[in-house]
């Protein structure tokens, strides 16, 4: 087998290959036989569709290429049937050696598809080692290689890769070196032989088919040809700012670099390099300014023969940029205020972006803005307009602001009635906040609990973090309904690090 970058059919073919040297090891059974000849219809199958692809290739250009230049198709076409005369003539010598194991090995079975004979191991090791049919066919098929590798330019050849090659192995597989030992040498059941061989003959197809495509794909190769022109003019935008320069490219879509057209602007000559001119205007003035292309070019007879361009629009625009808060028009302290920046006929990877106070982060267009002490910031965008030259095209302010006070909830509540299990199945004070879109997490550091039963003293604890201490669960393991269950004193801090006091909660339990 070859290395190199093969197609997936090649590489599932290389694999039964590979499993159908490992099961030569194995003791000859009907399950392996059966195998052998499960793979051996897969592989006939595969060779049919690779030869009816061949066929199609050579179809579709002897009705296309070869009627529409025969004179340049013509050479092209002869080779890539040489190509297909060498791979024939292998598959048909394969052919030949197939046509000896079903005689010698009686036939085919009609009732399991299989040869009579497939599980004998002489006759494939008498054919190919004794009579020395196995050398004949691992050089007839390394010089069908060389062959229509031969057939292709140096360059083609060192990037096609042919499966096709029948070399003796570096290392003894089972103590056999020799290609055709390997293959077809002592303990080889006839079917194992016969998949071999069909195997060798979807290598062929394989290779006749690469081959072909790439002698014929010849055609499809560009051939410089001036007879016909047509002016074409490409400018990188039509959208531009003031001061920014306009640029556009005219040219010939059929020119080689030895052609040297007179090209002109709206009637004023431009510079022609390569048979290109370039168009470059300065951009003082707003507005929508247009012009028109003209190219000459001088024809093997002498004349001149003149081609226009389309006419060309571009507007010069005043330097604006946008920039739009995702949330709203306020940056939060303590947590990621997204901000999309954009200006109308600059891509976004050339946008530098930068604020006054805090940090921003992000691109091409999209960032996150973190700020930490109340008051403005203002964002300010620039844009690389030409290579070397950095313009600033707006600012815009933004209000800083602390986030909301959360509020404070037990049992999913601020106040009111709860059940009485209720209360007790809970032991956190939380902190909410509501009705505000950004990622923003308070957590509650210390609440004082009072618990009021009816006719009785109140008792009043405190605890650090926002769960209950042992003494606060069992006083509230003690309520009744009637009971007043307050939370008070509630401290709660947020992304920003400043401590909030928080509503109290005053709940009556029922």
């Amino acid at each position: 087998m070859a290395g190199g970058k093969e197609t997936t059919r090649q590489k599932m073919i290389n694999i039964m290959y590979l499993v159908l040297l490992a099961m030569l090891a194995l003791n000859v059974s009907d399950t392996i036989l059966n195998a052998f000849k499960n793979i051996n219809d897969s592989l006939e199958e595969s060779k049919s569709n690779v030869n009816t692809g061949v066929d199609q290739l050579f179809a579709a250009f002897e009705a296309t290429k070869l009627k529409e230049q025969p004179e340049r198709a013509k050479p092209i076409y002869d080779k890539a049937v040489k190509a297909r005369d060498l791979a024939e003539n292998l598959n048909n010598y394969i052919e030949s050696i197939k046509q000896q194991f079903i005689t010698q090995g009686g036939g085919y079975d009609p009732e399991s598809g299989d040869l009579k004979a497939r599980d004998n191991q002489d006759i494939a090791p008498g054919l190919m080692l004794n009579k020395g049919e196995g050398k004949r066919l691992k050089d007839k098929i390394n010089n069908t290689r060389e062959q229509l590798l031969a057939l292709l330019d140096q360059k083609d050849r060192e990037n096609l890769k042919l499966a096709l090659a029948a070399n003796d192995f570096k290392k003894n597989v089972n103590g056999k070196k020799r290609w055709e030992e390997v293959n077809f040498g002592d303990g080889t059941p006839l079917t194992a032989a016969m998949t071999i061989l069909t195997k060798l003959q979807v290598d062929a197809k394989n290779a006749e088919n690469e081959v072909v495509k790439t002698i014929l794909g010849k055609m499809d190769m560009a051939v410089v040809n001036l007879d016909k022109f047509e002016a074409v003019a490409v400018a990188p935008t039509s959208y531009v700012l003031q001061g920014q320069p306009y640029s556009a490219e005219v040219f010939l879509t059929a020119y080689d670099s030895k052609s040297n057209p007179s090209i002109s602007i709206n009637g004023s000559p431009v510079a022609v390099r390569d048979g290109r001119g370039t168009y470059m205007v300065n951009t003082s003035k707003e507005g929508v300014f247009s012009w028109t292309g003209t190219i000459k070019v001088q024809q093997t007879d002498g004349s001149i023969k003149e081609y226009a361009t389309p006419v060309q629009k571009y507007q010069v625009a005043r330097p604006s940029a946008v920039v739009s808060p995702d949330k709203m028009n306020v940056f939060y302290m303590g947590v990621n205020n997204p901000v999309s920046v954009s200006a109308p006929g600059i891509p976004v990877e050339n946008l530098k972006v930068n604020i006054s106070s805090g940090n921003i982060s992000g691109a091409n267009g999209k960032y996150n803005v973190k700020v930490n002490a109340a008051g403005t910031a203002t964002v300010t965008v620039s844009a690389q307009l030409s290579p070397g030259k950095v313009q600033t095209i707006g600012s815009t302010e933004f209000r800083i602001k602390r986030i909301p006070d959360p509020v404070a909830r037990f049992g999913g509540k601020s106040g009111g009635t709860l059940n009485t299990a209720a209360i007790k199945a809970q032991s956190d004070v939380f902190a909410v906040l509501e009705n505000f879109d950004f990622d923003a997490k308070f957590s509650v550091t210390r609440f004082t609990l009072i618990v009021a039963k009816p006719r009785a003293d109140a008792v009043v604890l405190q605890t650090s973090g926002n769960s209950f201490s042992a003494a606060m669960r069992s006083a509230i393991a003690g309520i009744t309904p009637g009971t007043r269950v307050i939370f008070d004193n509630i401290i709660a801090v947020g992304p920003d690090g400043s401590q909030r006091s928080l509503n109290s909660i005053a709940l009556t339990a029922n």
